[in-house]
This record gives structure tokens, C-alpha cells and sequence, in this order.
């Protein structure tokens, strides 16, 4: 990603990724050949194992698309685990049902079609993680949100919190990419509201377009 690391050490990291299984390579093919959005393979790494340090058996996932980082997710939470699905399109959901059926972890999944953050506000229960990756407009929305549905000791994780390197440009007062300007402020205010929580540790991971892991405390 542009703005974010340096070209050959992002070339780097990703030739030490080992292979992907058939399911997770075909979807990253059609993310690039379809121009869809997903987290890539080195984030879906991390995913899997920030689920696997703090023992997770709940996520809900706010921003599934065709569930590319739903099956790292629900890989990590292993039997008896559950993973929730959102989706405001149909269409994805049904590609996404059909890629984790593939991947043999549909049972662990609850595929939900709507709001993410109107199905979260829905829930009562806490959460081991809580994973972000809706319109980045809506940012400062989830972390309204959020609080009291990730349990202490879990955690808030969160994609694209740099950008293309944007909020940083507009940190140093450079005006960046003008038609993506609502979307960036809405980052930064996140950025800073979400490192100034005293409900939240938080460490923002400059891999891909940037990944915010933030601990309830």
C-alpha cells in the first residue's frame, strides 16, 4: 500500500507468507480481479493469531464482503466457536456462504445481512473481538459502539486505520486525496479518540493499510 511501507520491504513480508490453501488463494484471485476488498493475506495471518493469543471463541465481524477474513476468523476460534457475518449486500453473503462452506467452517459461522453497526447495536453480549471494517466514514460511529460489547481482556481490531498513509499527510498539513477527505478525518478522529480511551490499549500496526489492535481493559 502506497504511503505505508517501504515498496521492497512490503514485497518482502508477503514472499515470506507461505501458501494459501485452494479456497483463500481462489478469493484472493477474484479480490484482485473483481477489485474487492479484503484484508490479505499477511493481515489474515495476524487475525488468526491475535484470536488464537487471547483463546476467542466469539467475534463479530463488522464489514465481512465475501468473507475472506471470516474464515481466518473462524479457523482461529476452532470448534464450538462462532463467528458472526455482516454484510449490508446479499450477494456477498451468498458468495461468502458458499467460500466457507468451501473451507469447511460454515458451522461456525452466522451469516447476517444488514447495518453492521445497527446488528451490533443489537447485541447484548460481549465479545472476545470485535473486528471493524465497515465505510470508514462510519469509524467514529463504532467506537460509540463498541465499548461494552468487547469483554475485558479482548479485544477491538480494526482495518485501514492508516489509509494509504492519508491521515499522516493531513497530520503534516498536506491536503492528500481531496475526494477521500471525509473518510480520512473520520480516521484520524478515531485514531486519536481510540488511543486517549482509557477503556482501550491500543497499538496501531503499520502492515498493509494499517490494522488498530486495540485490548479492553
Amino acid at each position: 500500500m502506497a504511503g505505508i511501507t517501504n515498496e521492497a520491504v512490503e514485497h518482502y513480508l508477503y514472499d515470506l507468507l507461505p501458501a494459501r490453501d485452494e479456497v483463500l488463494s481462489e478469493m484472493e484471485q477474484q479480490a484482485r480481479e473483481r477489485k474487492i476488498p479484503i484484508v490479505g493475506p499477511a493481515v489474515g495471518r495476524m487475525l488468526f493469531q491475535l484470536a488464537r493469543m487471547i483463546g476467542a471463541k466469539t467475534v463479530f465481524e463488522m464489514g465481512s464482503a465475501i468473507g475472506y477474513s471470516t474464515i481466518w476468523w473462524a479457523r482461529a476460534v476452532g470448534e464450538g466457536g462462532k463467528v458472526i457475518y455482516t454484510d449490508g449486500d446479499r450477494r456477498n453473503a451468498e458468495e461468502a456462504r458458499k467460500y466457507l462452506k468451501r473451507a469447511g467452517v460454515l458451522e461456525r459461522v452466522e451469516i447476517r445481512v444488514g447495518d453492521a453497526l445497527e446488528l451490533l447495536s443489537e447485541e447484548k453480549d460481549a465479545f472476545d473481538v470485535v473486528f471493524n471494517d465497515v465505510d470508514k466514514d462510519d469509524y467514529p460511529r463504532v467506537l460509540r459502539l463498541v465499548n461494552p460489547r468487547v469483554r475485558k481482556g479482548g479485544l477491538f481490531v480494526t482495518d485501514n486505520t492508516l489509509w494509504s498513509g492519508e491521515p499522516a499527510e493531513l497530520a503534516a498539513g498536506r491536503t492528500g486525496n481531496v475526494i477521500r477527505m471525509e473518510s480520512t478525518r473520520a480516521i484520524v478522529d478515531f485514531n486519536r479518540t481510540l488511543y486517549a480511551s482509557e477503556e482501550w490499549f491500543t497499538t496501531l500496526m503499520p502492515l498493509r493499510d494499517g490494522v488498530s489492535v486495540a485490548l479492553r481493559l
